[in-house]
């Protein structure tokens, strides 16, 4: 797995390596994961990808990676070349950014990309690489923005409020959105099922970022949290993916409902 010290990576390692052979990269040193001989320091910039992948010969490649943009196309189209030749199968971790530069409606599975960031311009030029491999060599997953306990986003609106600082809202940006939690059980019905194709994971409802982030706080009870508007334009704008063509089981979706709940609880 790359990116597994981050975030997500942790999460979904978490949820793997008790059913799985599962080996991380981590890229800051961590005198915890020093220990764990599953997990092998790597820099995305200056280490090359082919030995680990010689090495270790997996099965499945799962990529979470952060970091430089245009050091992560490049790992990718080493990745690619590297499926070529073996029998291991990619699944990769991109975002609702992909259709960033769209605003009127939300996107589904094969809905053209288009970004107008260059965060979701390099996931774009990423997928074009994966999408010219033979289908059964890669999976892409899509996100919204994630949620859910001690994730991220949930610790910046604590720490923010606790400084009586403001939360930046979006009150004409509609989304979905998921939590860690779904995302790693969805994963793992993903390569227990061996699927293929393109994957939108994100909530079956839409909302305005702004109406989300306040019923987070208000799951939370944070009282008269203070909010920073930004307006990106004068008209409802959607950054939200939605299946049509692949989707999970009942007990894999997920609702804004149980994004707020799980926000706040375990």
């Amino acid at each position: 797995m790359l990116g597994a010290s981050g975030f997500l990576g942790g999460e979904l390692y978490r949820e793997l390596h008790p059913y799985f052979d599962v080996y991380g990269t981590y890229h800051t040193p961590d005198e915890k994961l020093l220990k764990n001989q599953k997990f092998i320091e790597w820099d995305l910039e200056i280490d090359p990808i082919h030995y680990i992948l010689q090495d270790l010969k997996p099965d499945i490649i799962i990529s979470c990676l952060k970091g430089n943009f245009a050091g992560q196309v490049h790992v990718h189209e080493r990745i690619a070349e590297f499926l070529l030749t073996h029998e291991s199968k990619l699944i990769y971790v991109s975002s609702a950014n992909v259709f960033d530069a769209f605003t009127n409606y939300p996107s589904y599975e094969y809905d053209k990309t288009l970004s107008g960031s260059v965060y979701g311009k390099s996931k774009i030029k990423i997928e074009n690489t994966l999408m010219r491999l033979p289908n059964a060599l890669f999976t892409i997953v899509r996100l919204p923005m994630v949620f859910g306990y001690n994730s991220p986003k949930v610790k910046e609106i604590k720490l923010l409020y606790d400084l009586n600082e403001a939360i930046e809202v979006f009150p004409n940006v509609v989304i979905n959105a998921t939590t860690h939690q779904k995302f790693t059980q969805q994963i793992h019905y993903i390569i227990n099922r061996d699927l293929e194709g393109t994957y939108h994971l994100g909530s079956s409802d839409l909302i305005h970022h702004k109406e989300l982030i306040e019923e987070i706080c208000d799951a939370l009870q944070l009282e008269a949290p203070l909010f920073k508007n930004v307006y990106s334009s004068n008209r409802d704008r959607y950054i939200a993916v939605l299946p049509k063509f692949h989707n999970l089981p009942e007990h894999l979706t997920i609702t804004i409902e149980d994004v707020i709940y799980n926000s706040v609880k375990i």
